[in-house]
């Protein structure tokens, strides 16, 4: 009887060892399963949506939320519309003196660019945009400026006169400066730059079609991305895959001076006159910075400059859309495509 005892007890033991087992395996897999969060808030005029692969809720709302903060950042340094950012003092006062490392990388990088692309990216571009609004604006003429005021405005433009001298930057006088064609892309680099200090390693940072994937999705596939047809714009033209890579397109189909004019909203800073060598300018680079200044770049030098310029530049590809509706692609880009309902 002693002995039944015991070995109903030893297997009881067993069994309870063995539940507590598999809850603790249970348990434990349901903590290490990987799931998706995301949110989304509006910063730079558009719709930012974060995305991160994580095993824990609460760890992911925070390096959401950490990331979110830094975009938020840039945007309080580099918009030029509200009076208080670092940006508006410098256009202002012509100088900063003491400017944050933010700002003082950007404008750097964006004299490289101006410097590559020999004057098609231009962040001193300001005073054209603001002359052709002015024409289509209330109480405007509602006609291009004449060659007379292009020339005399772009007396202001010449991003190579900007002087920087370590964080102290100075203007020439009369000259204004816009970030809208590159902030974006930076707030993709500091916002996936803080999801990595969080430890977040796959997950996404969409502003407005721009965007920087990292890692893979929790089946362990790419990120895929469609790329919108510009004549119907529920339908893609190409779906691209891309893991630690960015992507921007700037395009002439979405936003204008006015209506009316229908006059690209992206001018030529070497002409002065609205770039429509294009219908839409896709460029897959390694960081977003250089995405979004890109594909603004290949936009305003056109289909044969912009992929010459593309083609020397390494782990660099772009898609562009002729105005006579061609699909012209990099040498490889088609290395990212899985889907393509163009030529």
């Amino acid at each position: 009887m002693e002995y039944k005892i015991v070995t109903l007890l030893l297997i009881m033991i067993l069994s309870v060892s063995f539940v507590i087992n598999c809850i603790d395996k249970d348990g434990s897999s349901q903590e290490s399963l990987q799931q998706t969060y995301n949110e989304s808030r509006n910063i730079m005029d558009t719709v930012v949506t974060i995305h991160v692969v994580d095993t824990n809720s609460t760890h992911a709302k925070m390096a959401i939320d950490n990331a979110f903060k830094k975009m938020e950042y840039v945007d309080s340094s580099m918009d030029y519309f509200d009076n208080t950012t670092e940006l508006s003092r410098l256009n202002k006062d012509s100088q900063i003196l003491n400017a944050s490392n933010d700002l003082t990388y950007v404008i750097n990088k964006s004299i490289y660019y101006q410097h590559i692309t020999d004057g098609a990216f231009d962040i001193t571009v300001l005073p054209l945009l603001d002359l052709w609004k002015s024409k289509f604006s209330a109480g405007g003429t509602h006609q291009p400026p004449t060659p007379e005021e292009l020339n005399e405005t772009l007396r202001y433009v010449n991003a190579s006169n900007i002087t920087i001298r370590e964080n102290d930057i100075f203007l020439q006088k009369g000259m204004q400066i816009t970030l809208g064609g590159i902030a974006k892309g930076y707030a993709l680099d500091v916002a996936i730059e803080s999801l990595r200090n969080d430890g977040i390693e796959s997950g996404f940072v969409d502003a407005g079609g721009n965007g920087l994937y990292i890692g893979h999705k929790p089946d362990g596939t790419s990120w895929k991305v469609g790329l919108q047809n510009p004549n119907m714009t529920e339908q893609v033209i190409t779906v691209v895959q891309i893991s630690d890579m960015a992507i921007a397109t700037s395009g002439n189909y979405e936003r204008y001076f006015s209506e009316e004019a229908k006059v690209s909203h992206i001018a030529d800073p070497r002409t002065g006159y609205p770039s429509q060598n294009l219908i839409s300018a896709t460029v897959i680079a390694p960081v977003g910075i250089d995405s979004d200044a890109l594909s603004t770049s290949v936009f305003v030098l056109g289909e044969k400059d912009g992929l010459e310029m593309i083609e020397k530049l390494d782990g660099v590809e772009c898609l562009i859309i002729t105005n006579d509706k061609r699909i012209v692609r990099s040498s490889g880009f088609d290395k990212y495509e899985i889907y393509s309902t163009g030529n």
